[in-house]
């Protein structure tokens, strides 16, 4: 059932330009898919989801694949148009993002699985990144202001 549902949830964000995790819910409910919100945003995670900034200037769904030809593009414009700023403090480092942004950063930042990262969390419009020490914190820092 899960297996299927993500794959229907892939499809709907190929087919339309799903902005919300509401819009999804409904269009997974029209499908016959009677999931909660929870349920969605946990797919989301699991297909590691991204929110990406479409020609007519609006943010959608899109699906993440580590060996697309654009990868580094699409996150390359993805972290400039999204991210106010990156701070280390000690072997952490602070992402502030635009509101509503930091849960489709942070998953891309998981999908990429940049070197030295213990684990992510992410808020609204803050990310939390535990690295394995300061210099992988530094380091972290420096790739990503890369993309700013």
């Amino acid at each position: 059932m899960k297996t299927r549902r993500q794959a229907i949830i892939l499809e709907l964000i190929n087919d339309y330009s799903i902005e919300t995790q509401e819009e999804l819910l409904s269009r997974l409910k029209d499908k016959g898919y009677n999931v909660t919100q929870a349920t969605v945003s946990r797919d989301i995670k699991e297909l590691r989801l991204l929110k990406t900034l479409s020609n007519d200037g609006k943010y959608r769904y899109t699906s993440y694949s580590k060996n697309s030809a654009d990868a580094s593009g699409g996150f390359n414009g993805f972290i400039n148009s999204s991210v106010v700023s990156v701070k280390p403090a000690q072997n952490i480092v602070v992402i502030k993002t635009l509101a509503g942004m930091a849960n489709a950063i942070c998953a891309s930042i998981d999908s990429i699985e940049f070197k030295g990262i213990v684990g992510t969390i992410a808020g609204d419009d803050t990310i939390f990144i535990v690295c394995a020490d300061n210099e992988q914190a530094n380091n972290f820092v420096f790739e990503i202001q890369k993309y700013l």
